[in-house]
């Protein structure tokens, strides 16, 4: 059996951290709305955004979760 990692998506993260969206998109310098897209899976970060993500949110890459872009569509299959 492979081992299992606590792992945390970008908005567990961010509110863990204490952060309203508003302030965690100004720390790692990207706007609202793309920070919005990457906490959905509507886009995701290039690397240096990333190591901006793993510095404010002081969370490494390897746990955080980015959702699959059909997220929502799968979510709800019974």
């Amino acid at each position: 059996m492979g081992e299992v990692k606590a792992g945390f998506t970008l908005k567990t993260a961010r509110e863990r951290k204490g952060l309203k969206q508003v302030e965690a998109a100004k720390a790692i310098g990207i706007s609202v709305e793309t920070l919005g897209n990457y906490e959905r899976g509507k886009s995701y970060p290039d690397i240096p955004v990333l190591r901006k993500i793993e510095e404010v949110y002081g969370i490494p890459y390897e746990q955080l979760i980015f959702l699959p872009m059909d997220y929502d569509k799968t979510v709800n299959i019974i």
